[in-house]
Parts: C-alpha cells; sequence; structure tokens
C-alpha cells in the first residue's frame, strides 16, 4: 500500500499516529517507508508524507484496513489528512488468496 498524504490538521493527524502503532502491530503487515520529508526526483510534488505498508497479500491488507480497531483511529486519519492510497501488488503475493478475494468481489 502506497499513500500519500497532505496534512490538514495536525493535531488530528497526531491524535491518529498516537494510537497506530498499538493497531499496526497486531497485523502481518511491515513499515518499510514513511517521510514527511520525501524527495521529489522527477515532476511535481505537492504532498506532506508518503507512506508505504507492505503486507503479504489484499486479505491482510483488508484484515488490518477493515478491523474495528482501524475504523475506531479512522475519523482522526480522515481529518487529519487528505490521502491518496493505492494497493498494488509486490513481487511476493500469493495468488491464490488474492485471486480468491477478486472472484468473490467480482
Amino acid at each position: 500500500m502506497v499513500a500519500q498524504l497532505k496534512i490538514i490538521d495536525r493535531a488530528a493527524y497526531d491524535r491518529y499516529l498516537a494510537g497506530f502503532f498499538d493497531v499496526f502491530r497486531n497485523y502481518n503487515v511491515r513499515l518499510p517507508a514513511a517521510d514527511e520529508a520525501p524527495i521529489s526526483v522527477e515532476g511535481r510534488w505537492d504532498g506532506d508524507k508518503i507512506v508505504l505498508i507492505s503486507f503479504p497479500d489484499e486479505y491482510d491488507f483488508r484484515a488490518w484496513a477493515e478491523s474495528a480497531a482501524d475504523q475506531e483511529l479512522a475519523p482522526d486519519r480522515k481529518a487529519g489528512a487528505e490521502a491518496i492510497v493505492l494497493l498494488v501488488r509486490g513481487f511476493g503475493e500469493r495468488p491464490d488468496r488474492t485471486a480468491t478475494l477478486i472472484r468473490r468481489r467480482s
């Protein structure tokens, strides 16, 4: 998952961050990068923060993102930052579980 954030309410976003890691550590997830000062190498970027979160597959992403614990934090996340969130498939993703999810959602 890649998230591009424009922070619009620092206090609300900081409240979200205060609970983020307590929820985060309960799921099969890694945080390879979170940067409030990324360097644009090509093109114009007007965001404030980029976040890269790694999940083994879409199933694990949805377990975290749709959890009651994450949803409890969501109001502060949404009030604190405008976000573009992209779910991208990685090279090591387990296709069997993801394919099942895609078939169920179709």
